[in-house]
């Protein structure tokens, strides 16, 4: 299916100019009678059918809100920022598994650094997440946080959201068993750089009510432990596997 993220989805008449019908037309190649979903990046999606196409605008013609899948409590990403752009592989597939904000951390120990103000940086993660959920078929567009240190992004958090840090020196609480009886409320994971998280961020954690956990023995890449993560939380949710 033919997809176009459009945050003011509604049923009806609408005209699609610019970007997002260089998109449907130079792009997918949509035609005159082609259908086509829209959704809203909140969790809802339309039906749509293509009513009429011109040179530069297409009329489509939305119909009512299709029914979604089964939709489970938040869960969000806190990651380290990573070197190079492994943060753009991060947020790609941690919206494939249905993540529901990337927060990413300016860690004591991170090499990369991303300067103020840079909003170009910003937008291109926006432009990521809104492209994933475009293909994996999901209704709703991830959060993606400007980069800000732990303590910050753990305080703009929901209150009832369960943190649980990976924490390399954690050799007995696997996630999966910090999971249990608490898949009813929203659950963020947080992964450092690729040098880990210093004790002073494990502490500023812990003073908040997170819980260190690991995910088992293998060592696993910055960009690969958060992703690992979220694949047992989903599962353990009954959306995978």
């Amino acid at each position: 299916m033919k997809r176009l993220h459009w945050p003011q989805a509604a049923p009806g008449a609408l005209r699609v100019d610019g970007a997002a019908f260089h998109h449907l037309v130079r792009v997918l190649r949509v035609g005159v009678g082609e259908a086509v979903e829209l959704f809203d990046g909140k969790g809802a999606a339309f039906s749509a059918v293509v009513e009429s196409l011109g040179a530069e605008a297409l009329e489509l013609r939305v119909g009512a809100a299709v029914a979604q899948g089964q939709r489970a409590p938040p869960a969000y990403l806190l990651q380290g920022l990573p070197k190079a752009d492994k943060l753009d592989w991060v947020l790609q597939k941690a919206t494939e598994l249905g993540v529901d904000g990337v927060f990413p951390v300016e860690a004591q120990r991170s090499v990369a650094k991303l300067p103020r103000g840079a909003d170009a940086k910003l937008a291109r993660w926006q432009k990521i997440v809104d492209e994933a959920a475009r293909q994996c078929g999901s209704a709703a567009v991830p959060t993606v946080g400007t980069p800000a240190p732990l303590d910050d992004v753990l305080r703009s958090l929901p209150p009832s959201t369960l943190v649980l840090v990976l924490d390399e020196e954690e050799q007995h609480l696997r996630l999966g068993a910090a999971l249990t009886g608490k898949l009813e409320q929203p659950v963020a994971l947080a992964v450092g750089p690729e040098g880990g998280w210093s004790r002073e961020e494990l502490a500023v954690a812990r003073a908040a009510g997170a819980v260190g956990v690991t995910l088992g023995k293998r060592i696993l890449r910055t960009e690969t432990a958060g992703l690992a993560g979220l694949a047992v939380l989903r599962h353990l949710q009954g959306l995978l596997g």
